[in-house]
């Protein structure tokens, strides 16, 4: 995980906890109304960035991507091979392309 994506996770929690405290002290020195809805926003946005966050620096394709992705591949060997390649060198080309991909 990054270190700024840590960072942000950290900040988060620390906004979590505070607001926590801060909703139960607004609520101890006088149930003032204008003190819950802010703390209570700032935990909520601070949950909305979490969840943002979180979504953006998510590793994983969906499947249907990928099934795309292939069949695109698929197509420009066939066109490869029509235009007269060889297509045990072209298939060649792209497991030596994945592999580079994978850092293998």
């Amino acid at each position: 995980m990054p270190t700024s994506t840590r960072l942000v996770r950290i900040a988060c929690a620390v906004v979590f906890v505070g607001c926590i405290a801060g909703l139960i002290i607004s609520s101890i020195a006088g149930n003032n109304e204008g003190w819950v809805l802010s703390i209570g926003m700032c935990g909520a946005a601070a949950a909305v960035i979490l969840i943002v966050v979180s979504l953006v620096t998510a590793n994983r394709r969906l499947p249907e991507f990928i099934e795309a992705d292939a069949e695109a591949i698929e197509t420009r060997i066939a066109t490869l091979v029509a235009a007269g390649a060889d297509e045990s060198e072209v298939r060649e080309l792209v497991r030596a392309s994945i592999k580079l991909g994978r850092g293998q």
